[in-house]
């Protein structure tokens, strides 16, 4: 065995925190027993690391009738995430839209504030100004016993590069290269996280329902633009250089539609609420996409598609389609997997679900048909800032509280 294979005190210390945190993620009260149960660790591991977690003011204890009612003789005593040593942001950054909002350690809501704000003509400085004085706005709502501001995750349309936190290309704004995570790092103190919207409605889905959404599945956002956040071997799936997973603009029909990235034929321009509008309107398919779709005139396009054959069912046949035509490649790469359809095209997917599903039943060969286990969910904005929710308290787990360097992090309770 190599030197570095053996593991350090430390880290096995480390790693043991993080077990007990999760668990205490996962579940809202339990005893030491059940952190034991639950964590696979000694009873004597988990009384000093809970210990330890109660000195540091990371857990508390609470005498809970349910926890008692499992034992029998002396009642448990229950151990839960106390909610007051942190607090986190998180910022949805959608077209037209930023959403903000402040959540304690346990994951409950503390105040909020959304706008609308006209990204298809804001500058990097717009952008930057805007998340920020929402952010102010917040952070100066914030209760008396609320934890200092100890991390921020945005959720944005577009592509997104971890590692330095920017946003490289969006098309709800004409900027690219917006370092949001270096400028919100140095205005609050905190270190930022920045990712694609679709990402973290993925990472959301794995927290609502882990038994379902488990190592492998995708969830593919149906909206204004089309995109997907992809889970491999309980893994999310990122490309060598960004965000990666473009799904929507993954090639449906060479030298096709126009799509708003710029290039013809993707997936986007037959799929999105604008490529269906524009259909329906008998413009070219080669004509410049609409910037905004009003959400009353795509659901009555949908009502007229309901109603009876037309223009409107065949625009949401062409949709289908091209969906369908997405994963039928992408199953050929990675075998089928369970597909969580969030946003507006989700509420529509009676228009849609006949065709993708014909198109994906030709990926047979050695598999056979596919088994396709889909799943809808109309509204995608919960599941962003959810998702942006977790990445933050999940880097307070991993990376502030099971080190034990509550003490040196960068705290900061406002501006």
């Amino acid at each position: 065995m190599l030197i570095d294979e053996i593991a350090r005190p430390d880290d096995v210390r480390r790693q043991n925190r993080r077990l007990v945190l999760g668990a205490l993620r996962r579940h809202e009260l339990l005893s030491r027993t059940d952190i034991v149960a639950q964590t696979g660790l000694s009873a004597s591991t988990v009384s000093a690391i809970t210990t330890a977690l109660i000195a540091e003011g990371i857990i508390s204890e609470s005498r809970d009738g349910d926890v008692a009612a499992k034992s029998r003789g002396r009642p448990q005593v229950a151990l839960t995430l106390n909610p007051e040593i942190a607090t986190i942001a998180t910022v949805e950054l959608a077209l037209n839209l930023v959403h903000t909002v402040l959540f304690n350690y346990k994951g409950q809501v503390i105040c909020e504030e959304i706008r609308r704000v006209p990204t298809l003509d804001a500058t990097t400085d717009d952008l930057l100004r805007a998340v920020s004085e929402m952010l102010d706005a917040v952070l100066a709502n914030m209760p008396s016993n609320a934890g200092k501001l100890m991390h921020i995750s945005m959720g944005v349309q577009g592509v997104t590069d971890a590692a330095s936190a920017t946003m490289l290309w969006s098309p709800i704004t004409p900027d690219s290269n917006v370092a949001f995570g270096e400028t919100l790092s140095n205005r609050y103190g905190v270190s930022v996280s920045v990712a694609n919207d679709c990402s973290m409605i993925a990472e959301a889905l794995r927290w609502i329902d882990p038994d379902h959404y488990a190592d492998d599945f995708a969830a593919i956002l149906l909206s204004h633009g089309i995109g997907m956040g992809l889970y491999l071997k309980g893994k999310p799936f990122l490309g060598v250089q960004s965000s990666g997973a473009e799904f929507g603009h993954m090639l449906h029909e060479p030298n096709g539609a126009l799509c708003r990235c710029g290039r013809h034929g993707c997936i986007e321009a037959y799929a999105s609420d604008y490529a269906i509008l524009r259909r329906t309107s008998g413009e070219d398919e080669t004509a410049p996409p609409l910037q905004d779709v009003d959400a009353a005139t795509f659901n009555d396009v949908a009502n007229r598609a309901r109603a009876g054959e037309g223009a409107e069912r065949e625009a949401f046949r062409k949709a289908g389609q091209a969906i369908g035509s997405g994963l039928r490649s992408l199953f050929s790469l990675i075998d089928p997997v369970p597909i969580a359809f969030v946003g507006p095209g989700a509420g529509v997917f009676d228009l849609i679900e006949t065709d993708l599903r014909e198109i994906v039943s030709g990926t047979t060969g050695w598999g056979g048909v596919p088994d396709l286990n889909i799943r809808c969910y109309p509204d995608e904005h919960p599941l962003i800032l959810q998702g942006c929710m977790m990445t933050s308290l999940l880097h307070l787990d991993t990376q502030l509280f099971a080190p034990g360097d509550l003490r040196d992090a960068p705290l900061r309770r406002a501006i």
